[in-house]
């Protein structure tokens, strides 16, 4: 896509780092072992970053921090001991070192790459306090912990056209990604809604990462086809539904949060679940007009760029069906009738699960080739089987500005939307049992991406949500009120050290 892109990718720290490496190689081309680190607030470490470019090693450290309000709707929770507004700040940070290897120069090995990093993690989380959607508004928000992040080795071969990945692996940082929608800070416009709600603790992706490997095949500059198989559950979850498993049969009043990141006593990361089932991966993508490295020289306009991608994934573990229970009935019927029967009132299990998704990202306007100025659109949607998901649809789409005002060539203002649908699993599972029907919950984002120094972004941002989680009551039951519309300011920094 060029230059056209977000300076910085927010889809989660792992993006961060590889959009800024991006930038530092592209200004540091002519000379590998002098690398530019003007993007980098303690810049050569006196002299430790050249030390160790030329033995092929780079240290990267990524701070975030983040400050939220909702001003509007929402719903108590536990902090404010259950009978706050739903409103008020909340505050979620993350410090990740990296450490990666150049094997070709390190031990000449060639084509040889290995990473590994860590998270800190700190604060809490606005939308699992007081928001009560289906996905985070920030793509950030995590459960408090420190632990190992990625530990990964690649492997490149037909001079750079083959190249494949083994280890602990975060997957959202190359499957399911649009380019523009990576400018977007709440987490549905990175790794979506659906795969977020209907994997087991949302899967290989942010701030887990799974045992897993990953091919990537690029015979061309505009083709790419890549698959992964890993595993589905990172963190060993039980549960993957709240209201199916935990609300019915023998299961029923159990407090296990099944988007709990930590669960298993597994904060450190290092326990590496294998035991649920293999989540397997594929996508294709097609590049239009690909743009040449540096556009200053080009003197042949080579159109428009554009990416598109077409995907999909089939988890073989079990998941909770939301209409039937074990006996073949309907299961809400049986908890609207208070049924003692612990098979009427246990969902039940059916094997495998999958969705197939498309991206669209193009850039549709920019006033010269050498302009750094720019307006690109995108477009994913995603969509899954109802019986067994929360999530059986949804959609996102955006137009962003790159360089929106003179001398301000790096950053990018975006207006992006958004839509998920409950599945008709759910629905029927809420109409049996007599509560408020679930359907869509729409957000609207606007926000605006500006580098305040080379190594600093800072990022305001608005969200406006309606119908959260596609219209839940304020408490469990029949009550007679939903959680009201939410209007919710944030403000992000990205700092790398």
């Amino acid at each position: 896509m060029g230059n056209s892109g977000p300076l910085v990718s927010e889809v989660d720290p792992a993006t961060v780092r590889d959009s800024m490496r991006a930038a530092e190689a592209a200004a540091s081309k002519n000379d590998e072992d002098h690398p530019d680190l003007s993007d980098h607030l303690l810049g050569n470490m006196w002299g430790a970053r050249d030390w160790m470019a030329r033995h092929g090693i780079t240290l990267d450290i990524q701070e975030v921090d983040e400050l939220w309000g909702n001003t509007s709707g929402g719903t108590a929770s536990a902090a404010d001991g259950a009978n706050g507004s739903g409103t008020g700040p909340a505050y979620d940070g993350m410090t990740m070192p990296t450490l990666t290897v150049d094997l070709e120069k390190l031990i000449g090995l060639k084509g040889g790459i290995f990473n590994i990093s860590a998270l800190q993690l700190r604060g809490r989380s606005i939308s699992q306090d007081h928001l009560g959607v289906f996905n985070p508004a920030s793509g950030f928000e995590a459960d408090r912990s420190t632990r190992l992040f990625e530990l990964w080795y690649q492997q490149s071969f037909l001079g750079g056209k083959l190249d494949v990945k083994i280890g602990q692996q975060d997957l959202d940082t190359e499957f399911l990604i649009s380019d523009y929608g990576s400018l977007y800070l709440n987490s549905n416009f990175g790794w979506p809604m659906a795969p977020s709600v209907n994997l087991y603790g949302g899967g290989p992706s942010w701030p887990l990462a799974s045992p897993a490997i990953r091919i990537r095949y690029r015979p061309t500059d505009q083709f790419t086809v890549m698959f992964a198989a890993a595993d589905d559950n990172p963190p060993g979850n039980r549960y993957n539904s709240t209201a199916i498993q935990q609300a019915t049969g023998s299961d029923a009043g159990q407090t296990n949060d099944p988007t709990s990141q930590n669960a298993n006593n597994n904060a450190s990361g290092t326990q590496f679940n294998m035991g649920t089932g293999a989540l397997l991966m594929t996508e294709l993508q097609y590049a239009i007009n690909p743009q040449p490295d540096d556009m200053s020289k080009v003197t042949k306009d080579p159109g428009l760029p554009g990416i598109y991608k077409l995907g999909g994934f089939y988890d073989t573990a079990k998941f909770a069906d939301y209409r039937y229970n074990k006996n073949g009935g309907s299961l809400g019927t049986a908890v609207l009738n208070g049924s003692t029967n612990q098979r009427d009132l246990t969902p039940r299990w059916d094997r495998g699960n999958w969705m197939v998704y498309g991206i669209i990202d193009q850039m549709i306007w920019r006033p010269s080739l050498q302009s750094p100025q720019s307006v690109g659109v995108f477009a994913r949607a995603t969509g899954n089987g109802g019986d067994r998901n929360l999530i059986s649809f949804a959609v996102d789409a955006g137009i962003n500005l790159k360089a929106p005002f003179k001398g301000r060539d790096n950053d990018t203002v975006g207006v992006g939307w958004g839509i998920g649908r409950a599945s008709y699993g759910q629905r029927q599972f809420d109409r049996d049992s007599g509560t408020h029907r679930q359907g869509n919950e729409n957000h609207l984002e606007v926000t605006y991406q500006a580098q305040v120094m080379p190594w600093w972004v800072m990022q305001p941002d608005f969200q406006y949500v309606w119908n959260p989680s596609g219209g839940i009551p304020l408490s469990w039951g029949d009550s007679p009120k939903r959680i009201g519309n939410e209007a919710i300011f944030g403000l992000h920094s990205s700092i790398t050290f």
